[in-house]
């Protein structure tokens, strides 16, 4: 009985023994595949990308004024009094549930939307200034 025993663990550590063998020698008899790779670009695509960069970042550091936030024909009302007072600046109207909102102007800093809402809040006194994120512009 002893003699099985001993005959099987030697089967098994000769197997185990050359598995790993060939697993150390496997990596000395595989070859890979060797190449080169070159990627070309248009000189004219880095422009065309700090262009983007640029345009992007100029798009998030906007500001605008909101003078009015509720019901649709009260919207439509302050934007129609916007526009008489003040012709030349944009206004849009927006929805967010459950409230329409009025935006004014399109300010490039802070310190110029500051500037323009002490103009703008001497006929629309709720006025204040909001940056709306990307996904919100209009």
């Amino acid at each position: 009985m002893q003699n099985r025993y001993l005959i099987m663990n030697i089967l098994v550590y000769r197997t185990w023994f050359f598995s790993v063998c060939a697993l150390m020698f496997l990596p000395v008899f595989v070859h890979s595949q060797a190449g080169s790779l070159s990627i070309e670009e248009d000189p004219k695509v880095g422009l065309l990308l700090m262009a983007r960069k640029m345009a992007n970042k100029q798009a998030e550091s906007t500001y605008r004024i909101q003078i009015y936030s509720g019901t649709v024909n009260e919207a439509e009302a302050q934007k129609i009094a916007f526009s008489e007072a003040f012709p030349l600046w944009s206004c849009d109207m927006k929805f967010e549930t459950p409230n329409y909102k009025i935006w004014v102007g399109n300010f490039s800093t802070r310190l110029e939307a500051d500037r323009q809402l002490v103009t703008v809040k001497e006929a629309f006194p709720n006025a204040f200034i909001l940056s709306p994120k990307k996904s919100q512009k209009l």
